[in-house]
């Protein structure tokens, strides 16, 4: 069985509608009003939590997502009709992040189960919203928006109470399929576990408890070595980490070694995990066979880690001996520690990226001509590209936009002077100054 807790995925949103440019033809109507409409807007890219989904597989065969794209508006101000949105359904615990920057775009967990990532381009205004007692035939219509694209990717991080870790054949497994409603394959070989497992754990009375059996790590896993990097990442969601060793010493291995190396690889892996409340199960001890003169490795565990604050439980998983004092132990342990989930913060909001429409606009004198002067913003540059400059109303538009929006202050105090050049993104224009305003002064 495969499980698939990655993907990387590209997200498209929808192109905006454009506005329509027409007029009113009526019988006995020489000359009717404006009456483009509106385009429609572009589609969003939607997530949305899935109950009863537990991978990423449906990512795995296709990596584009395109939501629809707006109609252009239409004569008799019929407005587009809007695209259609793409909404990608995941399991909870699925984190999204910026693929570029590795930064957090959302964390769909706990009460976030729907995002919209990327809005679709705003449909364009036709016409018809142009007209004015001065401008009564405007010939322009605004173009949509641009659709916009963004590489993500998905990540999908269990949500669990404690998180079991050690080494494979450790008897991970075993504990949870003892203690729990799980039922992962056990099996006597490294690796036995491929897919992490979750379990919930009642007892009697008390509040019951979600675990999680993470992969049987190995030495290098915080690299990437063996499976490390496919599972380390649902150990953050944890708020305890109970960590299984193999204290029998029948394969040749040292507790407290093993410990310390899968403490490393947690360490190397994420820093704060270091900080994690831990609890120690000492397994196997029904395989202990006592030697004169030689300590009991679980003594010797207690004796290192207890004064570290690090409670250490003989058990058998296979016997069940320890095991429900163990529990009781980490049920205590819990009522402690703070009941919020562990919730990755947002560090990019892509959206954010559309308040580049109000950003400042540039004004700057031109370092090879002194009389020139180079003006740019985003909005400057979608209003030339719909703005009918070759016809006098306009132009008188394009300027009173200019005027409103402070551009034509701003060259003022850059020091322009009349006949100098102003240039916006391939155009060029004689400064003439407003005759109106210095009459006023």
């Amino acid at each position: 069985m495969s499980f698939h807790d990655h993907a990387r995925i590209m997200l498209v949103s929808g192109k905006g509608g454009d506005g329509h440019i027409s007029f009113r033809r009526e019988k006995y109507v020489a000359a009717g009003g404006p009456d483009g409409g509106d385009g429609g807007n572009g589609g969003s890219i939607i997530f949305e939590v899935e109950d009863g989904m537990h991978t990423l597989s449906s990512f795995r065969h296709k990596y584009k997502f395109t939501a629809g794209n707006g109609e252009d508006g239409g004569k008799k101000r019929c407005h587009g009709k809007n695209g259609s949105d793409m909404i990608l359904k995941v399991p909870e615990g699925t984190v999204i992040l910026d693929a570029k920057t590795e930064k957090v775009i959302a964390d769909l967990s706990g009460d976030n189960r729907r995002v919209v990532v990327l809005r679709g381009g705003r449909g364009g205004k036709g016409n018809m919203n142009y007209a004015t007692p001065t401008m009564q035939v405007p010939k322009y219509a605004q173009p949509g928006g641009d659709a916009r694209e963004l590489e993500v990717r998905l990540e999908l991080k269990l949500i669990a109470d404690v998180g079991l870790v050690g080494f494979p054949n450790a008897g991970k497994s075993t504990f949870l399929s003892k203690v729990s409603n799980a039922r992962p394959k056990i099996a006597d070989y490294p690796f036995t576990t491929l897919v992490p497992q979750l379990g919930v754990v009642d007892l009697d009375d008390e509040n019951g408890f979600v675990i999680a059996d993470i992969p049987g790590l190995i030495e290098g896993a915080a690299e990437g070595a063996g499976l490390g990097h496919e599972f380390l990442r649902h150990i953050e969601r944890t708020r305890l980490l109970l960590h299984i060793v193999d204290v029998s010493g029948l394969n040749g291995r040292d507790p407290v070694e093993d410990v310390q190396t899968i403490n490393k690889e947690l360490v190397q892996y994420k820093a704060d995990l270091e900080k994690r409340p831990q609890i120690l199960a000492a397994n196997k001890t029904d395989l202990i066979f006592p030697e004169e003169g030689k300590e009991d490795p679980a003594e010797r565990l207690r004796k290192i880690y207890e004064p570290l604050g690090v409670p250490v439980f003989p058990i058998s998983a296979a016997t069940g001996a320890g095991v429900r004092e163990l529990l009781y132990g980490i049920l205590k342990k819990l009522e402690e520690l703070p009941e919020e989930p562990v919730v990755f913060r947002q560090e990019y909001d892509p959206m954010q990226d559309e308040a580049e429409d109000h950003l400042p606009y540039t004004v700057e004198r031109s370092e090879d001509d002194k009389n020139t002067f180079i003006v740019e913003g985003p909005r400057i540059e979608r209003m030339l590209g719909y703005t009918n400059l070759d016809s006098e109303k306009g132009f008188r538009f394009f300027q009173r936009f200019l005027k409103e929006n402070g551009i034509l202050d701003e060259l003022e105090a850059a020091g322009i002077r009349e006949g100098d050049t102003v240039r916006m993104y391939g155009l060029a224009f004689d400064y003439y100054p407003d005759k109106e305003k210095d009459e006023e002064q």
